[in-house]
């Protein structure tokens, strides 16, 4: 679902959770095996740069799940957490629209990115687990990283390749819960209504104001 536009009429709505539904069988039946020869095959050994969890570009989608597992290990509030993308609509009344959830940053960095690594190592989101790999259409694929090409072990790859499966159907489900869920507006002109951010869980509002582009507060 694009975070360009969140319009979407009952028969888009239809068709596209017939896709996913259609997509998620054929994610459950993707061998961890073959994936993992696969990782052996392309070889990653994470450097420890960090470039992944900084720069201007950086945006990690995290879902409400992985929120509250964060929230329990850390005892932040949501949107101390995780915020709203900036990509959306308006609608009548002013309020803003936009899609799932983002890591929140600290300047061009990951909030959680302190001291050259991760400070809630062990609750980072699923999208940080399996980087620079992911699934996209049953085809594994990959992002720009330095460790690409690095040696990994049989156990390593094994176990990179459940958590790239788990990711992939999940991602699937959530897109459902969000489809499901979706309660289509009607678009207007930029205001001062707040935010809402549509999920797997349905409609979050948040009152904080928010004009074009700007950050919310």
């Amino acid at each position: 679902m694009s975070q360009q536009s969140c319009e979407l009429n009952p028969e888009t709505i239809a068709g596209m959770m017939e896709e996913l539904r259609d997509e998620l069988m054929r994610a459950r039946r993707l061998s961890k095996s073959e994936l993992a020869e696969k990782i052996i095959e392309i070889g990653f050994a994470c450097t420890g740069c960090g470039e992944c969890c900084h720069g201007e570009d950086n945006s990690v989608l995290v879902f409400p799940r992985e929120i509250r597992n964060i929230q329990k290990g850390t005892a932040l509030s949501w949107l101390e957490v995780a915020g709203p993308p900036k990509e959306g609509e308006w609608d009548r009344d002013g309020s803003f629209h936009t899609l799932e959830w983002r890591l929140e940053k600290s300047g061009e960095s990951c909030r959680f990115y302190r001291n050259g690594g991760c400070s809630i190592y062990s609750l980072r989101p699923m999208l940080c687990k399996t980087y620079p790999f992911y699934i996209d259409g049953g085809v594994l694929r990959l992002s720009e990283c330095r460790g690409l090409g690095g040696e990994i072990s049989l156990p390593q790859a094994e176990e990179m390749a459940e958590q790239l499966l788990m990711r992939h159907v999940i991602e699937i489900e959530e897109a459902l819960a969000l489809l499901e869920k979706y309660r289509d507006f009607e678009r207007g002109p930029p205001g001062d209504g707040g935010i809402v951010v549509h999920d797997s869980e349905g409609e979050h509002r948040i009152e904080a104001r928010r004009k074009d582009g700007a950050k919310m507060a």
